[in-house]
């Protein structure tokens, strides 16, 4: 395995959904400003490295929350598209955490921005997830309570063992970052950039070159995994409320992952130890990360970024070779 002490010039951080809206708090607004403080604090040793950084973010719980106001609101007010319901995450989101990063940046007497770039990201058309939602958004509700809203709303509905049953919406994989030149420069300029919230705002583009939204959710770690890539990034970290990746969670025989080669880690999911509502998609993009040429992606706690960054916590997926 490779050294992990050096720490890269260039650096993509995901930080999940869940890490931003976790399942204990109602989502007061004063509840999500300490929420992103908090995180923003966790985040000024990285920010203050002086290196290139791209931070994406989950919008799960929160997109769910955004579509069931307008489904209960429908008789008195036009509902918005599952598209334009991701444009208003991402842009609520990002203006909380670009706020709290520079405020935890000011705090030590930091002067880097951080800036937000509304980040909208082609899909096929034709990509079977349409066909196959999967996408866990929204609250947890118990059987009979996931029964009524499906009856009442049309919505579809999946159970999440151990969790409770979530509305679960199209989500296709990402085939173009709209604007990521500018993505590049702002980064290259110096600033703390945040793009490609919620996996951005899910749009196809026509034979014409025009773009028109669609009804899904992107995964955020499959487009992070995509930007970093196309930006030539080869360290990526997505960041969650867990410290390292286990399999046989949750029973006598768990076992955290520290430094996993690619195919390890894809037996292991083959096996089943990563469900597809929680840890299987982070760890799906970072096999796809390493698999196009990364070097390193570590899914670690998002409190312990700098030590998992320089290999002391986390789980570190790398090249066989490596």
């Amino acid at each position: 395995m490779s050294d992990f002490r050096t720490i890269p010039d260039r650096l993509l951080i995901a930080i999940g959904g869940n890490a931003i809206h976790p399942e204990n708090i109602k989502g007061t607004p004063e509840e999500q400003i300490d929420i992103a403080l908090t995180m923003g604090r966790a985040l000024v040793p990285i920010m203050t490295l002086g290196n290139e950084l791209i931070i994406t973010h989950g919008n799960g719980p929160v997109v769910g929350k955004i579509h069931l106001r307008q489904a209960l609101s429908r008789h008195r007010v036009e509902p918005m598209s599952l598209d334009i319901c991701v444009a208003h995450s991402q842009g609520g989101i990002a203006y909380l955490l670009m706020q709290a990063l520079e405020n935890a940046l000011r705090e030590i007497g930091n002067k880097r921005h951080v800036v937000c770039l509304l980040t909208q990201v082609e899909v096929d058309p034709d990509d079977p997830a349409f066909k196959n939602p999967t996408k866990p958004i929204g609250m947890f509700y118990d059987e009979a309570e996931a029964k009524a809203v499906a009856a009442e709303l049309g919505w579809e509905m999946r159970e999440e063992k151990g969790r409770g049953w979530r509305h679960v919406v199209p989500s296709p994989r990402p085939k173009h970052i709209v604007d990521i030149s500018l993505i590049r420069a702002l980064a290259k300029h110096g600033a703390v950039v945040i793009a490609g919230g919620g996996g951005g705002i899910p749009v196809v583009r026509r034979s014409n070159g025009m773009r028109y939204g669609v009804e899904a959710v992107i995964d955020k770690d499959l487009t992070s995994a995509h930007m970093a890539r196309v930006l030539d990034i080869d360290t990526m970290m997505i960041l969650s409320p867990v410290s390292r990746v286990a399999v046989d969670y949750g029973t006598p025989r768990q076992r955290d992952l520290s430094a996993v080669t690619v195919s390890e880690m894809k037996a292991l999911h083959a096996q089943g130890h990563f469900p597809p509502g929680s840890m299987g998609p982070k760890v799906e993009a970072a096999i796809r990360f390493v698999e196009m040429g990364g070097k390193r992606c570590i899914i670690g706690h998002l409190n312990e970024a700098l030590p998992a960054l320089r290999g002391e916590t986390g789980t570190h997926i790398v090249a066989d070779h490596a």
